[in-house]
């Protein structure tokens, strides 16, 4: 059943992402394993350029296998997690595939317009959107504040400075450190 829906949903996203089928096309009949923690999943390239959930009795082309923390990491669109992912096999076709997956943008509007209508889809989405953006503008002001605070009124993070500072102050205690036993095994050598 699992497999049905996401085919079904993957079968959609291509319809409303047709260029992704230009992309996909020259590896029709290939396969890709996507493991991320406990979710193992064979996507197929079907002979269209789309793609379906397929068995595990399949024999993949390639492999991605994504941490949870790289998830994470690629859901909040921070470039570097893309250098922690790890491909085995086709990586053209593993790349190809990642490109067509991240770029594949859902129209929930025209979606949801189908069900309860152009006007109320639009003010549902124009909603949604205005709440999304306030809750991101709050985390981000209220990050930022707690920040401050801790760095400023209750230390609990320290300024970049402040460990560049103690970070140097390390240094040097090493070096004396360093010099200082040099100094003893001369002294410890001479009285040998």
């Amino acid at each position: 059943m699992f497999a049905a829906l996401s085919t079904r949903l993957l079968q959609h996203l291509t319809e409303q992402n047709d260029w992704s089928r230009d992309i996909l096309l020259p590896f029709a009949g290939q396969s890709v394993a996507l493991n991320m923690a406990f979710i193992h999943v064979n996507l197929e390239i079907l002979g269209d350029g789309s793609m379906a959930v397929g068995s595990g009795n399949l024999s993949p082309e390639a492999t991605i296998n994504i941490s949870p923390s790289v998830a994470m990491r690629l859901m909040a669109k921070d470039p570097s997690a893309n250098r922690e992912v790890t491909i085995i096999g086709d990586t053209h076709l593993a790349s190809e595939l990642a490109k067509v997956l991240g770029n594949m943008k859902w129209d929930y509007e025209d979606d949801l317009s189908r069900v309860i209508g152009d006007v109320p889809a639009h003010q549902a989405t124009t909603f949604a959107k205005n709440t999304i953006d306030t809750i991101q503008d709050t985390s981000q002001n209220l990050a930022e504040m707690l920040v401050e605070y801790w760095q400023e009124e209750k230390p609990l993070i320290a300024k970049k400075i402040a460990v560049e500072k103690f970070n140097a102050e390390v240094d040097t205690l090493r070096a004396d450190v360093a010099r200082l036993e040099k100094k003893l095994k001369k002294l410890t050598a001479q009285f040998e």
